[in-house]
């Protein structure tokens, strides 16, 4: 059962923080020793191609995924054949697999990968070296592995670190830098950055550059900004909801870009969206005189046949400075 991502994990003090973060502190320790023990005794394993690392060091909502794709991008403007891999939360698959988008339900394979298949060769693995293997069995040259920072199951050449650079509101990406479950980190900030290469920064449209405070705080790694662009909502009133890491930053982006939100309904990190659900929100909608409208991730996630009633809003990420991205992938893979 997924659960709504606790609102206060990203504000730094402030009720009802203090309280939950000591009852929960102890849980904390024995999550982050038990990664630390994980990536200490695990040897990576080399599949022969070069593997690229997009990750995190929060629990969802950093933007990921889009970046993911622009990496899988730039590598296949460069004619090399580069092929997505994830471990296909939410999905019963175990693969290796290649996601078919025609054959495959987020219920087989997750919704991350479903919504990438439409666009690029994806893979999904519970054993990320067997699906890395598979790959390039199947021609990839390079892998771009979707989450699996703290996974050291295959050898990086490159791990790239995605951090939300949204710190408006009293919010801050680390919250008080806790652990789950008193906080949103996955390991100790030190830690997760001590393997990075670099961290892409995703920030807001209308924020010219990120948090001078935020970017202090990766020391010489390389920062690069990168921001997520979509196109202009459907017109006319809407009904929105999403069921994402930070559903409250999707409530955000649909209103600055003009969307006449006239509702939205957050739900818990790839929520599985049954018919009563799906029922009430179009009775809302129709109350309201109003369209239904969520992320591509949770449309990807939709029954067929109420994927004509809902538009879909997706968005990609754009750097900042896509030089400085190729200059990263040409060390990797050189």
């Amino acid at each position: 059962m997924n659960l709504p991502t606790p609102r206060w994990w990203y504000r730094r003090g402030g009720a009802p923080a203090p309280v939950m973060r000591a009852l929960l502190t102890p849980l904390s320790w024995i999550w982050a020793a038990a990664t630390a023990r994980r990536l200490a005794r695990t040897t990576p394993q080399d599949v022969g191609i070069p593997v690229i690392c997009v990750g995190n060091l929060t629990v969802g909502g950093t933007g990921k995924t889009p970046v993911v794709e622009a990496v899988v991008r730039r590598l296949t403007a460069r004619s090399m054949s580069a092929h997505a891999l994830s471990r296909g939360h939410g999905g019963r698959e175990a693969g290796p697999l290649q996601v078919d988008p025609l054959v495959h339900a987020s219920a087989d394979v997750g919704d991350e990968p479903l919504m990438l298949a439409r666009r690029l060769p994806v893979w999904i693995a519970r054993d990320r070296a067997a699906g890395a293997r598979a790959a390039a069995a199947a021609g990839a040259r390079a892998i771009v592995m979707d989450d699996g920072h703290q996974n050291p199951a295959l050898k990086k050449a490159l791990s790239l670190i995605v951090v939300d650079g949204e710190t408006r509101g009293g919010e801050w990406p680390f919250g008080d830098g806790a652990v789950v479950p008193a906080g949103p980190m996955r390991e100790p900030l030190a830690a997760g950055l001590a393997r990075a290469d670099a961290v892409i920064v995703m920030t807001p449209a209308d924020v010219p550059s990120p948090d001078p405070e935020l970017l202090a705080l990766f020391g010489a790694l390389p920062v690069l900004v990168a921001r997520l662009e979509a196109p202009a909502p459907p017109a006319g009133p809407q009904v929105g909801f999403a069921g994402v890491g930070k559903p409250w930053k999707v409530e955000r982006a649909l209103k600055a870009a003009g969307c006449d939100l006239v509702d939205f309904a957050p739900f818990p990190d790839h929520m599985a969206y049954g018919e009563p659900t799906l029922a009430a929100l179009a009775d809302r909608a129709r109350t309201l005189g109003a369209g239904l409208i969520t992320t591509e991730k949770d449309w990807a996630r939709l029954p067929a046949a109420w994927r004509e009633k809902v538009a879909a809003w997706p968005v990609r990420a754009v750097f900042d400075d896509p030089a400085a991205l190729d200059r990263l992938l040409d060390e990797a893979l050189s």
